[in-house]
C-alpha cells in the first residue's frame, strides 16, 4: 500500500467538509464484513483505494493520512502512460492506439441485486465511452466489477486489442497463490505455492471446455501459507465460459491482478453505435482463511449464479457406466425399477438413445440427429416416461446439442453448419467424426434450441436434461462470419450460446439441466446461471473424487457438484473400493449413482437403500449448508475430512475418509467447525456397514466446545484401509 500525494489528500479533505464535492468523492460499497472503496475525480481518473474489512466514511481521513490505501487506476489504459500492464487497449479508426479516459459521470445506485457504482469515462479526443461497474451483491460477501465499451462514432470500427474486466491491487507480502489445474478425469487439482516475483498467469485457450487445464477461480493469501479457517485471503473468479486470462503481477511492493477474456486470437471490431460488455469478475476477501472465501462464493452461487440454487436436487441414477451405448426399452425399465426400489428419485438415460438412419451405437455417428432409435426404443421417449411414472420416479435424458458427427443426417444436409476453414481439411474429434456446430449462425442457434424444445414439447414429463460437450473448438473458422470478423469467433460463439440458453430458460424455467463437458470441463460460473449443477468428472473413482471435489469446493457449492456411486472395480482406474466408502464420498455432494443395479450384490443393494434414506435426511444440510474443510487430502495426514452445518448450527454432517494406510499410522484428531460451543450435540452414524455395529461414536453426546477445540478421535472408526464415516450431529 502507498501514500497518496498531498494534492489528493487535500481533495479528500475538501470532500469531507462538503467543498467541491462534485470534483472528488470516495465511494464505499459494503457487505456485512467487508468494504470496497473507489475514489472518482471529475475529468480525471478513478482509483481503487481499498478492499478489506468493513469501514465507514469517517475512517477514510485517517486511512489516507497513514497511507493505508491503494493508489491504483481502476482502468489502466494503453497509449499515453504505458507503465505496467494495461487493462484496456484499442486501435481507433485512424490507427491511433492511445486512450485518454476522463471521468464524465458517476452514480451510486442500487437494484434487486444490490449496490451498484457506475463510473462513466470518455476519451478526451475520440467518441469512445467506457462505463465501469462495481457491484456488491446484497446478503452476500461477493463484489464484482466489469466494463462496457461503446463506439459513439458515426463511422469507423474501433479495434479492441485488450479488454479486461478487472484491475485489482493487493498488498505484497508473504503471499501464496492457490489455483486449480488438471485434465480429463483429474479436474481441479489444487496447487499452492509461494507467489513469485514477476508475473503469474492463469489462462485458457480451449474455446469451449475452459475448466480442464485451469479453473478461472483462484485465491491469494495475504499473510503467509494459506489456512482453511484463519488468515487473510483474497478470492477471485472470472464469470465467463470461454477463453480467459488472469495476470497476477507481483513486484515493486504490491500485487496487481488483471483479469478478463483472453484477448489472444480474439481481436474484436466494435462497430459504430455498438457496445461491448466484458464479463463480471467476482471477488471477496476474508479473515477466515480459504474457507471463508469458499463459503462466501457458495452462498452467492446458490443465491445469484446457479439455476434453482434454493431447490433440493434429486437423487438420480445415470445409465452411462451401467450400460454405455447399449440402451434399450427393456434395460431402461429394469434400471428404473431397481433404482426405485433403492429409494431413488430420478433416472437419466445417457448417450445411445437416438439416430434413425445412423443408430447411435458408438461415438462415431449420429450427433445432430435427435430422433429416437426405433430399434432400441420402439415405444419412444413416451414409453420411458410412462415407465418412470409407473415406478414412481422422474425421467431425464442426455443430449449434446452443440455438436455433430460427420456421419449424421444433419451433416449430410447442412455441412456448412459446422465450424470449418474454407480451404483446409476438416479436423475431426471424438470417434474420428465429431465436429462443432457454428453457433454464430442464427439457423444453428434455432437448431440447438429446437433440440430441447422438441424433446420437451413432445415429452413434457422430462424433468432433467444432461447437456454434454465433448470437444473444444477445432477448425477455427466460420462460414457465417465476414472475413474481417473471423477473429471474433471465440467470443461470438459464447454470446450465441447464451442467447440460445436464454430462449430455453424463458420457455422451460423449471426443468433441471446438468452442465457436462467430458466431465468437469465446464465447471465455471459463466454458464451456471442456466444450469442447476455440473458433472464433476467422468472419473467416478471415489478415492480420486475426494481430491477432485475438494478442489472444486473452493468455489462451487456441494449442490452444484454431481457425485455418483459407481461400480467396483472402478471403470476408469480399476481401483476396488467398498460400497460404504463410495457412498460416503458421493454423499458429500449431490448424491447419485452411475451403475447397473442388477449387477450389485444383495448386500450392496441393502446398504445403498439405507444410505439413500440417510442422505434424504441430511440433504438440506449438505446442499444448502455452510461447508468447512477440516483435514486436507493434500496434507497426507492419513485421512481427509470435511463437514457441513446449517445456519443456526443446530445440525451438522461430518465426512471422513481413510486415504492411505500403514500399520500403526497416526489418525489425527478432527476439530470441527461450524458448530456452537455452547450447545451439546448427539452423534448419529448415518452409514454403518452393519446397522447392528455402528461407529463407536454413535449415540454419544459431546459439547460444542470439545468438538471445536479438542476434536473427535476417529482412530477406531478409520482403523483399516478404505474405511470412512458419515456422522450427523444434532444439537440437543
Amino acid at each position: 500500500m502507498k501514500k497518496t500525494h498531498l494534492t489528493f489528500l487535500l481533495c479528500l479533505l475538501l470532500t469531507a467538509t462538503g467543498m467541491k464535492a462534485q470534483e472528488s468523492k470516495t465511494y464505499i460499497l459494503s457487505s456485512g464484513k467487508n468494504s470496497l472503496a473507489v475514489t472518482a475525480k471529475d475529468n480525471e481518473s478513478a482509483h481503487f483505494q481499498y478492499f478489506g474489512p468493513k469501514i465507514q466514511e469517517k475512517d477514510l481521513p485517517g486511512m489516507f493520512e497513514t497511507g493505508a490505501v491503494y493508489w491504483s487506476k481502476t482502468i489502466p489504459v494503453f497509449g499515453i502512460d504505458n507503465y505496467g500492464e494495461n487493462a484496456l487497449a484499442v486501435e481507433m479508426p485512424d490507427g491511433n492506439m492511445s486512450l485518454d479516459l476522463k471521468l464524465a459521470d458517476r452514480n451510486l445506485t442500487s437494484d434487486d441485486k444490490g449496490e451498484l457504482l457506475v463510473l462513466t469515462f470518455k476519451d478526451a479526443v475520440y467518441p469512445l465511452t467506457v462505463k465501469q461497474y462495481f457491484r456488491h451483491y446484497k446478503d452476500t460477501e461477493i463484489f464484482s466489477t466489469w466494463i462496457d465499451i461503446t463506439n459513439n462514432a458515426k463511422k469507423g470500427d474501433v479495434k479492441l486489442l485488450n479488454f479486461a474486466s478487472a484491475t485489482i491491487p493487493l498488498p505484497r507480502g508473504d503471499n501464496y497463490l492457490t489455483q486449480f489445474h488438471g485434465g480429463w478425469g483429474s479436474e481441479s487439482w489444487m496447487n499452492e505455492e509461494v507467489l513469485p516475483n514477476g508475473q503469474s498467469v492463469i489462462a485458457d485457450k480451449a474455446g469451449l471446455r475452459n475448466a480442464f487445464g485451469s479453473n478461472p477461480g483462484f485465491m491469494i493469501s495475504l499473510d503467509g501459507k494459506p489456512r482453511e479457517n484463519s488468515g487473510e485471503v483474497f478470492g477471485g473468479n472470472l464469470i465467463w465460459s470461454g477463453n480467459y486470462k488472469t495476470k497476477i503481477n507481483a513486484y515493486n511492493g504490491d500485487i496487481k491482478i488483471i483479469s478478463g477474456i483472453n484477448e489472444e486470437e480474439s481481436l474484436y471490431r466494435l462497430k459504430p453505435g455498438e457496445t461491448f460488455q466484458t464479463p463480471e469478475f467476482a471477488m471477496t476477501v476474508s479473515n477466515e482463511g480459504k474457507g471463508g472465501i469458499s463459503r462466501a462464493f457458495h452462498k452467492w452461487g446458490r443465491k445469484h449464479r446457479l439455476a434453482h440454487g434454493d431447490r433440493s436436487r434429486d437423487i438420480l441414477l445415470n445409465s452411462w457406466e451401467g450400460v454405455y451405448f447399449k440402451v434399450n426399452q427393456e434395460t431402461m425399465d429394469q434400471m428404473m425399477a431397481d433404482f426405485a426400489a433403492l429409494g431413488g428419485e430420478l433416472f437419466v438415460m445417457d448417450d445411445g438413445w437416438f439416430g434413425d438412419k445412423y443408430p447411435r451405437d458408438n461415438d462415431k455417428t449420429s450427433l445432430g440427429d435427435w430422433t429416437v432409435a426405433k430399434k432400441k426404443l420402439p415405444l419412444g421417449i413416451k414409453g420411458l416416461t410412462e415407465a418412470a411414472k409407473k415406478h414412481g420416479i422422474k425421467f431425464g435424458i442426455w443430449i449434446e446439442p452443440e455438436m455433430a458427427n460427420t456421419k449424421s443426417e444433419l451433416y449430410e444436409k447442412h455441412p456448412d453448419w459446422v465450424l470449418q476453414h474454407t480451404n483446409r481439411p476438416l479436423q475431426q474429434g471424438r470417434g474420428g467424426t465429431q465436429v462443432v456446430l457454428d453457433l454464430t449462425n442464427p439457423k444453428v442457434q434455432d437448431h440447438v434450441f429446437n433440440v430441447v424444445d422438441n424433446l420437451l414439447t413432445e415429452n413434457p414429463e422430462i424433468a432433467y436434461i444432461k447437456w454434454d460437450c465433448n470437444s473444444d473448438i477445432m477448425n477455427y473458422g466460420s462460414l457465417n462470419l465476414p472475413k474481417d470478423r473471423q477473429s471474433e469467433l471465440y467470443i461470438r460463439y459464447h454470446r450465441s450460446l447464451q442467447n440460445v440458453l436464454d430462449r430455453i430458460r424463458d420457455k422451460y424455467p423449471d426443468v433441471t439441466i446438468q452442465l457436462c463437458a467430458s466431465g468437469g470441463g465446464r465447471a465455471d460460473y459463466g454458464l451456471l446461471p442456466w444450469f442447476d449443477e455440473f458433472w464433476t468428472s467422468d472419473n467416478t473413482d471415489a478415492y480420486q473424487r475426494v481430491f477432485i471435489q475438494w478442489g472444486n469446493s473452493h468455489f462451487y457449492p456441494a449442490i452444484a457438484q454431481a457425485s455418483h456411486v459407481s461400480a467396483s472395480p472402478n471403470h476408469q482406474t480399476r481401483r476396488e473400493v467398498p460400497i460404504k466408502f463410495r457412498f460416503d464420498v458421493a454423499m458429500s455432494g449431490r448424491l447419485g449413482m452411475e451403475i447397473q443395479p442388477k449387477n450389485m450384490t444383495a448386500e450392496e443393494k441393502e446398504f445403498s437403500k439405507r444410505a439413500i434414506a440417510s442422505y434424504k435426511e441430511i440433504r438440506p444440510i449438505v446442499q444448502q449448508g455452510e461447508q468447512y474443510r477440516l483435514v486436507s487430502p493434500y496434507e497426507k495426514k492419513s485421512i481427509a475430512s470435511l463437514m457441513y452445518a446449517n445456519d443456526d448450527k443446530t445440525k451438522a454432517v461430518l465426512f471422513a475418509y481413510r486415504m492411505d494406510y500403514l500399520n500403526n499410522q497416526n489418525v489425527p484428531m478432527v476439530k470441527l467447525q461450524g458448530i456452537d460451543e455452547n450447545k451439546v450435540y448427539k452423534i448419529k452414524d448415518l452409514t454403518p456397514a452393519d446397522p447392528k455395529k455402528p461407529s463407536p461414536l454413535d449415540g454419544m453426546t459431546v459439547s460444542g466446545k470439545v468438538l471445536k477445540n479438542v476434536g473427535l478421535n476417529l482412530g477406531s472408526t478409520l482403523s483399516r484401509p478404505w474405511t470412512s464415516t458419515a456422522l450427523e450431529l444434532i444439537a440437543e
